[in-house]
């Protein structure tokens, strides 16, 4: 019978606009999975991978940890910003050491802004429609 004991996945929950992202980190070789295909080919463009893996490369954890995400909801930028944050929050779970270098690097705050609803007798939320003197 086998001793050896399998880490349990830390969990982190990103969210930014409308999109949510749940991150599972493991102990591992690097792995890194976003929706069932691999990051680079997830986000394509290079400012939102640079997002993504910002957290792991400012705590030096690139390439030692497994991490598979699920996100959805809004688009690709605000869906990196989501998985960041679910990864930063992950890292605290395993090591909560590291928690004042993604503070300094504010990669723990939850950025609140969202689409201002549209409001009635205008066009969109602060656009009214054109006006005709005559």
């Amino acid at each position: 019978m086998s001793t050896a004991v399998k880490a349990a996945p830390n969990w982190g929950t990103g969210r930014r606009k409308t999109a949510v992202a749940r991150v599972r980190v493991l102990e591992g070789t690097g792995k890194f999975v976003v929706n069932g295909l691999d990051v680079d080919d997830y986000f394509v463009d290079e400012i939102q991978q640079s997002t993504v893996r910002c957290p792991l490369v400012l705590t030096e954890m690139a390439g030692r940890l497994d991490i598979f995400v699920n996100v959805n909801g809004s688009g690709k930028s605000a869906q990196s910003g989501a998985v960041s944050l679910g990864i930063a929050r992950a890292l605290i779970e395993i090591r909560p050491d590291l928690k004042p270098t993604l503070q300094h690097a504010d990669l723990l705050t939850r950025d609140s802004r969202m689409v201002e609803r549209k409001k009635y007798g205008h066009k969109k939320a602060r656009k009214s429609f054109q006006f005709s003197k005559r």
